[in-house]
This record gives C-alpha cells, structure tokens and sequence, in this order.
C-alpha cells in the first residue's frame, strides 16, 4: 500500500479538521451558517455520506448545530444540562452561581388526544394536567416547558405555586422516579414559543422531549424548548 496515502488522514477527518481551523480563525463565529453536505463532498472531492459523518460528529461534538430544512450553524457557548440525572432547572441555575425566575403561562385540566393518551397509556379523553412555565436565567428566558401530568400520581398539580416550586420538583416528590424516556433534536419553534423566548421563530431551538414513569404509570410527558444559542446538554460517566 503507498504510505502516503495511508498516511493520510481519512476523507472525513480532513472536512472536521478544516471546519475546526476556519472557526478557530474566526472566519466562521457563532450562529454563521456552514457549507451544505453537497457543496463540502464537491470541495473535497468526497461522496456526500463521507461530508454527513463529518458535519454529525462536529453536531455530536457541540462545535455546530444542525437544523431540519435550515442548514448546519457554528454552536455557540451555552448553558449545560446534564442527562445523566432529572434536576429541577432551578437547581441547575443556582448551580451556576444564578438567579431563576418561573413565569406560568398556563394550567389546566385537559382531555388527551390520541396521541398523548397512548404515551400515557390511558383511554383516548382521559383527564390530564397541562401547564406551560417559562424559566429565566437571570432575567434570560432559556426555557419553555410545555407539560401533561397524569392526575392519579399527582392529583394537587393544578394547587402548584410555580414561583416557589418547579413541576419537577414537585413530581419527584409526590411520583419517584422509576423510569425515563427522552429524545432530544434540533428544531423550529412554533412563533407562540419563540416569543415566549424572546427569539425570532427563525432560530432553532434544541428540544427535550421526556417521558417519565412512576408506580407502573407515565408520571409526566414534558417538551422542553431552549434556544440553540443559550443551551447544550451534557453527560459522562
């Protein structure tokens, strides 16, 4: 085999390290937009699975964010969440040596659809608990939590005084945790979050989507939105 050309980098590599080097320079700042898989695999010379592996290991590094029918953007420094543990967002604020307000936006009893009552595993129409909050980060909104509550594990939701307690707290207290599900991904915002967020509908968010069991049932199923540019979620071992 030429040692030249097993000397050589691998093809994806070679796209990683010349994305890192113009960011590094600051020829590309945060939230720039980056060339598409297509025109990468052309500059190089590379198929374009070859430019999507690069482009997903920098997304899976934190150094971009990628975002469905928009492109990929320079990542930029955020506040950290951690997966390998459910802390109160208020905790994780005060952790950080800041201040965290709650704003609720709503709270209410309502009937589950179709699709909500089989993540809970209830009849179509069943009650369910729903509230809306918004988490400041000194006076930073960096967090729209849109939740259900099934009533049977947590029946005094709707008495909640969110600006003394968070929903999290509250359910870990009243329906100990014996189970999560969680997704997260890189998404659009409906404008009625973004300006919740303070944010143009324009810019992506990264979204949690968490569902957690407890006593044999679905506890809750929260969706989480934070702006891409204030936030990243973090874990190790």
């Amino acid at each position: 085999m030429d040692q030249a050309r097993e000397a050589r980098p691998a093809a994806y590599r070679r796209i990683k390290e010349h994305i890192l080097a113009r960011i590094r320079a600051g020829n590309w700042k945060e939230g720039d937009a980056i060339p598409s898989e297509q025109a990468l695999a052309a500059e190089f010379g590379v198929s374009r699975m070859t430019a999507n592996r690069a482009l997903r290991e920098l997304s899976d590094e934190q150094v971009l964010v990628r975002v469905q029918g928009s492109g990929t953007f320079v990542a930029p420094p955020k506040s950290a969440s951690t997966l390998l543990e459910i802390r109160s967002i208020a905790e994780e604020i005060a952790a950080r040596g800041h201040r965290h307000r709650a704003e609720l936006q709503r709270l209410e009893r309502v009937r589950a659809g179709g699709a909500l009552a089989a993540q809970f595993g209830l009849a179509a129409g069943a009650p369910l608990f729903h509230s809306v909050v918004v988490h400041y980060e000194n006076e930073l909104p960096i967090q729209v939590e849109d939740r259900h509550v099934n009533p049977a594990l947590a029946p005094d939701y709707l008495g909640l005084d969110f600006g003394r307690t968070t929903a999290n707290e509250h359910l870990m207290r009243v329906a100990p945790l014996e189970g999560v599900h969680f997704r997260i991904e890189a998404r659009l915002p409906p404008p009625e979050v973004a300006a919740m967020l303070h944010i143009d509908a324009r810019q992506p968010c990264l979204v949690l989507s968490r569902r957690t069991r407890s006593r044999g049932q679905v506890a809750s199923v929260a969706t989480l939105w934070h702006p891409a540019d204030r936030y990243q979620f973090t874990g190790g071992f």
